[in-house]
This record gives C-alpha cells, structure tokens and sequence, in this order.
C-alpha cells in the first residue's frame, strides 16, 4: 500500500446551519474511525487558527492564506493508487458543506536539486 496526504481545504458552506455541519463533522469522525480501524487510514489531526511562517528573512505571524486556501486539518490515506485514495476521500461527509481535498501521494525518496519536484521553479522544471 502506498501512503497519501489528504489536506482538508477551504471553508465550511455560509448557507448550512451548525446543527448540519455539526451532522457532518459527526459523520467524517465515525467514517474516519472505520477507515483507520479498517487499516485504510492514519490517525489526522485538525489544525490550530494561529501560525507562524518562517522564511530565511523572519518569521511571521499568520495566517496567511485567502480562506478558499485555509488548511484546516490532514490525515494518511493507505490505497494501491491515487484513484482509489481519491476515491475513499471522496467518501467524507464534510465535503457536503463547502471543505475540498487534496489528496497526494508521499514521495518516500530524498529531495534532490536535480530532480523535478514540487519545489523546482518553473525556470527550472525540464
């Protein structure tokens, strides 16, 4: 089984009410306890409002995304492949009311200068 990120975005739906995000949440927490039980999946956690961005420059306080980038939370997907990891993701009950995600798998190679990664500028991609 390969490992993959699965990065919980965005906002939840203006127009839903708590008691039907309360509904969802509740859901997502029995599915993702199946899932885990069921070896389909890691522990997550939720993440905390305040941060810190660090850079070579300073370090600032946060947070620092538009709310449409807002990571709220991330957890491990175990599947053969991205379709099917995709595929399990796409069971969350919180996807209803306005959270996205994004699901990627876990390079478990070192980083490398000459290889093409997500951190290889565009200049530089081959």
């Amino acid at each position: 089984m390969n490992q993959y990120l699965v990065l919980s975005r965005g906002q939840w739906d203006p127009q839903a009410s708590p008691q039907q995000i309360q509904d969802a949440i509740d859901r997502f927490y029995a599915w993702h306890e199946r899932m885990v039980e069921a070896g389909r999946m890691k522990p997550g956690q939720r993440l905390a409002r305040e941060s810190k961005l660090v850079t070579r420059h300073a370090v600032t306080d946060g947070p620092f995304s538009e709310a449409k980038e807002v990571v709220g939370g991330y957890w491990t997907i175990l599947a053969p492949s991205l379709e099917e990891a995709a595929r399990l993701a796409a069971e969350n009950p919180c996807l209803a009311f306005g959270l996205a995600l994004e699901v990627r798998p876990i390079d478990e190679q070192r980083c490398s200068a000459f290889d093409l990664t997500c951190e290889t500028p565009p200049s530089r991609a081959r």
